[in-house]
């Protein structure tokens, strides 16, 4: 790495480390972050737990919002085969990293599947909020009482889920994840970043699997 790549990811860490310390101050329960979760130029240590191999030698990273029907569709046409042919055979990994944008229910959203988090639940909560989506933002579908709601089915332990929500415990990560995206050049959701050894490439929108393999592969 050259010494305009270093200075910047001393810069990063350090942007990470003074938000992990505010939530520090803000709450009373601890917040576990990897601060060494670089991938290419983006910083993943505020977004989901890894999906498959941590050490896979490709990351795709997903920007997106619990409320956006594109991200919707991807979960559910896309994502699958991703999931058989390169997560599960420790080709690549995934990290989901929020860009809250779309309505006022988006941000809550996102911090409940970080309380879920809390509780190992991170990504039985993330497919819960995608398989329950309704079509119109903000129609009540992601509202307080429903994601506690979800919790509930998945047999959180509901007096931590509820405080953690309640508290708003979470804010900042999403805020700082949203930031993130658009300073990446996000500009809708989902969009994506694959980054593998040597350099990283976007896609933009809910594209079909075919598009994913053919980048892929040529990293492999």
């Amino acid at each position: 790495m050259n010494k305009k790549g270093i200075i910047i990811g001393v810069v990063v860490l350090a942007v990470i480390a003074g938000i992990a310390a505010s939530f520090s101050s803000s709450s009373s329960e601890s917040v576990n972050l990897d601060m060494e979760r670089m991938h290419g130029t983006i910083s993943t240590a505020m977004g989901s737990p890894i999906l498959g191999d941590p050490d896979a030698p490709i990351t795709i990273v997903e920007f997106g919002d619990y409320q956006c029907h594109q991200c919707y569709n991807w979960f559910h046409n896309t994502k699958p085969a991703i999931t058989r042919d390169y997560l599960d055979t420790g080709k690549a990994n995934l990290v989901f990293v929020d860009m809250a944008f779309l309505g006022r229910d988006s941000p809550k959203a996102a911090q409940a599947s970080y309380c879920a988090e809390d509780q190992e639940m991170y990504w039985e909560y993330h497919e819960v909020l995608y398989n329950y989506q309704e079509d119109k933002i903000d129609g009540g579908w992601a509202n307080t009482e429903r994601l506690k709601a979800f919790a509930l089915s998945l047999g959180l332990d509901m007096e931590l889920f509820e405080s953690c929500l309640d508290s708003g415990k979470y804010s900042k990560r999403v805020q700082y994840n949203t930031q993130q995206a658009r300073e990446h050049g996000v500009r809708g959701t989902p969009g994506f970043f694959i980054v593998g050894p040597d350099g990283q490439q976007q896609i933009g929108g809910a594209q079909p699997f075919s598009v994913f393999k053919q980048i892929l592969d040529q990293m492999i």
